[in-house]
């Protein structure tokens, strides 16, 4: 018999912007990724003892997040110290990797009950504390002797390469900050976003959607990512890429309630998704972001669905250039795309962002009655995963 994977939860806190002085700034990441643990656990009705596993996406593990700190939230969130927890790292899609981790080991036989989840507080460890030098050892300078670059450049390559004006570019922001605040208004995020209490008040509202914003006044933004050495490099960039067209750094952080359907009819909860495909690839890791293009359609390929069987999608917006590009080669319908708004609004806290955009994309199926969703996310040296859920 075949078992199958079931979300019965999935929440998140709040963005806050990832800087000294954000709204949740001052809350420490492994308190931050136990208060969704614990919110979980009183939202199902389960003792911590009846989790078989916590599988935990963090990017920058290093000072306040270093330590495994996946064990660290489950202690810190009071769970017996005999549940276990590891975390994992694959960048940008991180928390979604670790749903896929927990929702194969459903599938296998390995877990009945698993929460998967994401955290990263940019504020406190910023992006790129971890690397200290990696991407220079002697291999990777022998296979890349150009170099590999900054996923700003990448994004501008992204643009370049498939002939993107800084118009199309600026609206497609602006267009996510509308449906972000259209949908905060119209309260789509209630009760997948829990209000987090800190020394400052209670936090329940993502501090990065600006309602206000217009490509009129994103086009007065100047490039980001332009330095004279990299416009040397790459002499054929006209360089778009500005704040606006990229996720803000954020701190939050996520988390899914997986288990087997079996397991949710004996406890008496309901199924809310199965999980229905999933994929993983390599890309080129100097144009880095273009993974969700191959990701999408090998999970196609293996689904047997097609791109107008899906009655959403979430592309993470690392950058504007990657759903656009993702749009022009799967050929798939804008409404469809993001309709909640992306990161560019809503945040891009690296580490959650995988089980944040997750949890969107259920609520969209269930407020709307569509039946398969997508989320795909590219990944720092040119990765990505895919995800296909079904509705139940």
């Amino acid at each position: 018999m075949t078992r199958t994977a079931v979300i019965v939860d999935a929440i998140r806190t709040p963005s806050g912007k990832g800087k000294p002085g954000g709204a949740l700034s001052t809350e420490h990441p492994v308190d931050l990724a136990a208060f969704v643990l614990s919110s979980l656990l009183s939202r199902s009705g389960l003792e911590s003892t009846q989790v078989d596993d916590v599988i935990v996406g963090c990017v920058s593990q290093i000072g306040d997040q270093a330590m495994n700190l996946g064990r660290l939230a489950v202690l810190a969130a009071g769970f017996d110290e005999r549940v276990p927890a590891t975390t994992i790292d694959r960048q940008c899609g991180s928390s979604q990797q670790a749903a896929h981790f927990a929702a194969q080991g459903v599938i296998a036989g390995a877990y009945d009950i698993v929460i998967a989840a994401g955290v990263e507080s940019m504020s406190r460890v910023p992006l790129g504390s971890s690397r200290q030098g990696g991407s220079t050892a002697p291999g990777i300078a022998r296979r890349y002797p150009e170099g590999l670059v900054g996923q700003g450049v990448s994004a501008e390559l992204i643009a370049q390469k498939w002939g993107m004006s800084r118009e199309e570019l600026d609206a497609f922001a602006a267009e996510s900050h509308r449906r972000a605040a259209d949908a905060w208004a119209q309260g789509r995020f209630d009760g997948q976003v829990l209000p987090v209490p800190t020394d400052g008040g209670i936090i329940g509202h993502d501090e990065t959607v600006r309602a206000a914003t217009t490509a009129e006044g994103l086009a007065g933004l100047a490039p980001a990512f332009r330095t004279d050495a990299l416009a040397a490099r790459f002499p054929e960039l006209d360089w778009k890429i500005t704040a606006g067209t990229s996720s803000p750094l954020t701190d939050a952080a996520s988390g899914v309630l997986i288990m087997s359907e079996e397991k949710a009819t004996e406890l008496g909860l309901m199924p809310r998704a199965r999980f229905h495909s999933f994929a993983v690839v390599g890309d080129d890791p100097v144009m880095m972001l273009t993974g969700p293009i191959p990701a999408t359609r090998r999970i196609l390929e293996r689904s047997g669905l097609t791109i107008d069987a899906l009655d959403a999608y979430e592309v993470n917006e690392a950058f504007a250039s990657v759903p656009l590009a993702w749009l022009r080669e799967l050929g798939g319908d804008p409404a469809k795309l993001n309709p909640w708004g992306g990161a560019l609004a809503l945040g891009h806290a690296v580490g959650a962002s995988g089980t944040r955009l997750l949890g969107t994309l259920l609520a969209h199926l269930e407020a709307t009655g569509g039946r398969y969703g997508l989320q795909t996310m590219c990944e720092g040296g040119g990765m990505a995963n895919s995800t296909i859920i079904e509705r139940l």
